[in-house]
Formats: C-alpha cells, sequence, structure tokens
C-alpha cells in the first residue's frame, strides 16, 4: 500500500493540503499517511520553554490527524525538528515513503522556500516530492479556531459553559487551549500538565472539541505565542476576579487586545484558586 509522508506546519489545516490528502485516500484508501510538524521558535518571551514549544507543534498535530483521520482516512503524526528538511530526512531515516508531501504558504511569505527547502529535498532523497501551495488568508480554515487562555480557571464551570454556547453556534468549533506554567521549573511544566489534562478530559466529557498546551510562565508571551502557532479566529481569557487576579493587575486583557486583531473575550471565574493566585 502507498505510504506518504506529509510535512506541515501553519498550513496543516488548510483546504488545499485537505484535499491534496483527500485525493490520494479516494483513489486508495488503503493509503498510508505519516505527518510531520515541525517545531516553531516562539517570537514573544525572552527564555524558549522546550516543553511549551513541543506541545504547541503537538497541537497541530492532534488536531490535523483528528480531522483527516474522522474522513477515513488512515493518518498517524508526530513533532519534528525545527528545521523542516532535519524534520524530513529523520521521519524518511525512520520509515519508507513512496512520496512526500510538502505544504508551504505562498512564496512571499514562506521561510521554508527562503530555505530552498524543496529543492533539497528533491536532491538528497530519491523519493518523488510534491509541493502544496496554502494561502490561508485566501481561503482560510474549514473550522473556527477559539484559543482559550486559563491557569487555575481552566476547569471552571462560567468558561466551560461559554465554550458550549460558542460550539452551539458553529459546529466547526475547535478550541486551543494554553495554560500558563506558573514558573521555570521542572516542577512547574508538570503541574501545567497535569492542570491542561485534567481541564481537557472535562471539556470533552461535555462534547467540546479540543486540544491543548502548556505556554510560558507570562500570560501575555503565552497568548501571543498561541496567535504565532495557530490561525486563531478569537480568544477566550479566563481569570479570577480582579481583586484575586495577578494577570489583571498585569493589564493582561488590554495588552493582548492592543497587540492582536481578534476579538478577545474576558471570562470571570466564581471558584476560588485552591493555592497561591495568580490567573
Amino acid at each position: 500500500m502507498p505510504n506518504v509522508l506529509v510535512i506541515a506546519n501553519e498550513t496543516v489545516g488548510g483546504t488545499t493540503l485537505l484535499d491534496e490528502v483527500m485525493s490520494r485516500h479516494e483513489k486508495d484508501p488503503a493509503t498510508r499517511f505519516h505527518l510531520v510538524v515541525p517545531q516553531t521558535r516562539p517570537r514573544s518571551g525572552l527564555v524558549i520553554y522546550d516543553d511549551a514549544v513541543r506541545h504547541g507543534a503537538q497541537v497541530r498535530v492532534d488536531l490535523a490527524t483528528s480531522v483527516m483521520a474522522d474522513r477515513g482516512v488512515l493518518i498517524t503524526g508526530d513533532v519534528g525538528d525545527g528545521d523542516p528538511f532535519h524534520a524530513t530526512m529523520d521521519a524518511l531515516r525512520e520509515d519508507r515513503y513512496d512520496e512526500i508531501i510538502v505544504s508551504t504558504l505562498p512564496v512571499a511569505e514562506s521561510r521554508w522556500l527562503g530555505r530552498d527547502l524543496i529543492t533539497r529535498l528533491e536532491e538528497e532523497t530519491s523519493v518523488p516530492v510534491t509541493h502544496v501551495v496554502t494561502d490561508l488568508k485566501a481561503e482560510g480554515l474549514p473550522f473556527h479556531i477559539t484559543l482559550v487562555v486559563a491557569n487555575r480557571t481552566a476547569s471552571d464551570d462560567k468558561l466551560i459553559a461559554r465554550m458550549k454556547e460558542k460550539a452551539a453556534e458553529n459546529e466547526r468549533q475547535l478550541f486551543i487551549v494554553v495554560v500558563p506554567q506558573e514558573g521555570g521549573q521542572g516542577h512547574h511544566s508538570g503541574a501545567a500538565r497535569a492542570r491542561l489534562g485534567n481541564a481537557l478530559d472535562r471539556m470533552r466529557g461535555e462534547h467540546l472539541t479540543v486540544a491543548g498546551m502548556i505556554g510560558d510562565p507570562d500570560p501575555y508571551d503565552a497568548t501571543m505565542n498561541g496567535l504565532q502557532f495557530f490561525n486563531v479566529d478569537d480568544v477566550l481569557i479566563s481569570t479570577l476576579p480582579e481583586e484575586r487576579s495577578g494577570w489583571l493587575r498585569q493589564q493582561l486583557l488590554p495588552r493582548v487586545r492592543k497587540a492582536s486583531n481578534v476579538d478577545v473575550e474576558h471570562i470571570v471565574a466564581e471558584r476560588a484558586a485552591t493555592t497561591t493566585e495568580a490567573a
């Protein structure tokens, strides 16, 4: 059966790439696809947190493989090296492929094409390379993406209720949940992963389509990196009440609104935090 390697990052949910995959699937439903999403270096923040970077790429893998699997496509996925050439070569060392599909932005916007990625792969491999150009500005995405930023309030009833309202309004609604870490030490990333996992479990229990990642300890940087990593339509930020919220004291809402071009909605949680309050 054919085995196809797909390399994509920002364009992973684009209609052009989905159509390319579906055309091969419809021709031969036994075709297997393996998606590799190279990690993206965030632009916001003075320190790069490896766990947060990998989580961002993993969200793209999870969402893309879920959408394609729902359409009957046989697909697996993984996070790759930050350099798309190295990510591709690593995948080729792991398995044999009959074709490589590389999805990029148009040439004026694509850093991958600026590095001559397609030419390098054609010269260095014996595998046929198909280049797919996805213009996200022109074609958009086949779903509506809301970025949800929350920490101690990530499982709050008011936040879940608002997410359910949005899902009822749009059947193509997807949520990407970002839980900022509360510090830069190893145990902080573990605590954030646990809180994220609990929140995602509850959201999925409410039949919401969600994926999530941990973020930079600074909630502003975590939000801006989420906006960089994903093609977001709007943002939900959940905090504790004003008198108890470190995020509000940092002017998180006006700063995000000023720096972004999407709607930003604020949800004030009702339940109390269990330890030092920050969100």
